[in-house]
């Protein structure tokens, strides 16, 4: 375990490779899972202003979902999470002509439609977040439907921390990303020489 400021990072985020590999899972985190994205309160209201300018993009079941129980609910373990079609496809799960699952919030925001990215927590997939009140976890989220991104990151040599770069800096802070990445550059020597 690493300690930056108050987060607490499972040392797998920085042991382990990972790079998305889309042309292999086809963007299957979009639509496994038994509930859908964890949001919080704030992203909820931006996911509801949002909401008419991906409209269009969204699959008529996601349609139907959305003006029954809107854009999100809380699930079982009481979190609140973007709506799912079918127990599993989140809302904002749109497709490509080559079958390639996407955010819907994500294509608006690369269109120029939108100035809001996607909740943090898909961003940061497969890294998952838990806050306590005095830190906050840094976990790696081991799921088979990434497997090739494991592959994908040993191949090319970059570690979760590293492909993670954007979205960390955006929740932490670019400093707080840098002493991590400074951090993780001597553990990983140190392991390597055997000096841990």
């Amino acid at each position: 375990m690493l300690q930056i400021g108050d987060a607490l990072i499972s040392l797998d985020v920085v042991e382990r490779n990972f790079i998305c590999n889309l042309d292999a899972c086809k963007g299957a985190c979009c639509i496994e899972g038994d509930a859908g994205a964890p949001i919080t309160e704030e992203e909820h209201t931006i996911l509801k202003k949002l909401l008419p300018e991906v409209w269009n993009d969204l699959t008529p079941a996601a349609q139907k979902v959305i003006e029954e129980q809107g854009v999100a609910y809380v699930d079982e373990e009481g979190d609140l999470v973007t709506s799912i079609v079918n127990d599993k496809d989140c809302v904002f799960t749109c497709y490509g002509s080559d079958g390639m699952c996407m955010c819907a919030i994500e294509k608006a925001y690369r269109e120029g439609r939108v100035s809001f990215y996607k909740p943090i927590s898909c961003h940061l997939y497969p890294v998952r977040l838990t806050r306590y009140p005095s830190f906050t976890a840094v976990n790696y989220h081991r799921w088979k439907i990434c497997k090739a991104a494991e592959v994908l990151g040993r191949k090319e040599g970059v570690k979760v921390y590293q492909f993670l770069r954007e979205p960390l800096i955006r929740c932490f802070g670019e400093k707080w990303y840098d002493e991590l990445q400074q951090t993780a550059e001597v553990y990983l020597r140190q392991k390597e020489e055997g000096t841990l």
